[in-house]
């Protein structure tokens, strides 16, 4: 029980990583606030987990939502120790075929929310005395990648965030880190169909074989909400198979 009388908001906690992060960490013995747009799919995961998670429909970049969010986790749970910043949005695009619509709300979800988020929550971790924010980056934080200029440049905010906020808050004990994953299994990525030539071209990019499952990103994330990562902040944490390591 590394989460022990800790409590949690996970964003896009209806599904993929966020639903994944959300188990694991009521299986850590958190309390757990989970946060999207879709009801169905947040009632659903809530209802798997059991009287220890809580849907709240939110759209992170509202910040009127973010509000409602964070008064509803203290009303039902007394406090807040861990923020999972997971909430995301993918559109492919280069500079020239992306729309300003696309571009702005990609940042809006990627990068606004996972501010107006952090910023809200960081009073109550303060009175906590002390806390962790996650935020899920992607290795696209560090590399490039083809028709994916607003997600990628979206994902070097984030790391950059990350980075600026640790130093700013280490010394009220308010840990800021990233997970940085590779392609992991996901209604995301199963929306860009692949063949099985392209899925065989893109698994090879991870050298262990194999995409990752969000599974493997929630253990990440556990330990970075655990105490054991208590001298832990600032760091970006490739979980990506060794997508990185080319």
């Amino acid at each position: 029980m590394r989460l022990a009388n800790k409590i949690a908001i996970v964003t896009g906690g209806g599904s993929g990583i966020g639903r994944g992060i959300a188990i694991a960490f009521a299986r850590e013995g958190a309390r757990v606030v989970i946060a999207g747009r879709d009801e169905k799919k947040l009632d659903t995961v809530a209802q798997e987990i059991g009287s220890s998670c809580l849907a709240q429909r939110a759209d992170v970049s509202d910040s009127q939502d973010i509000q409602k969010l964070v008064a509803i986790t203290r009303e039902k749970f007394g406090g807040i120790h861990i923020l999972a910043n997971n909430a995301g949005l993918l559109l492919p695009g280069s500079a020239e075929s992306h729309s300003e619509d696309e571009w702005k709300q990609t940042f809006d979800v990627n990068v606004r929310g996972v501010w107006l988020l952090s910023r809200a929550v960081l009073p109550h971790m303060r009175a906590a005395g002390g806390g962790s924010i996650i935020s899920i980056a992607s290795v696209l934080s560090f590399v490039g990648a083809r028709n994916r200029v607003a997600y990628s440049a979206s994902k070097g905010a984030v790391l950059a965030m990350t980075r600026a906020m640790a130093l700013d808050h280490a010394a009220e004990k308010i840990r800021v880190n990233c997970i940085c994953p590779g392609i992991v299994e996901t209604e995301m990525v199963a929306r860009f169909a692949m063949d099985e030539n392209a899925r065989r071209e893109r698994v090879a990019m991870h050298p262990v074989g194999r995409f990752g499952q969000p599974e493997d990103v929630a253990q990440a994330a556990v330990f970075l909400a655990s105490d054991e990562s208590s001298w832990i902040t600032g760091a970006a944490f490739p979980v990506d198979g060794g997508y990185t390591a080319h």
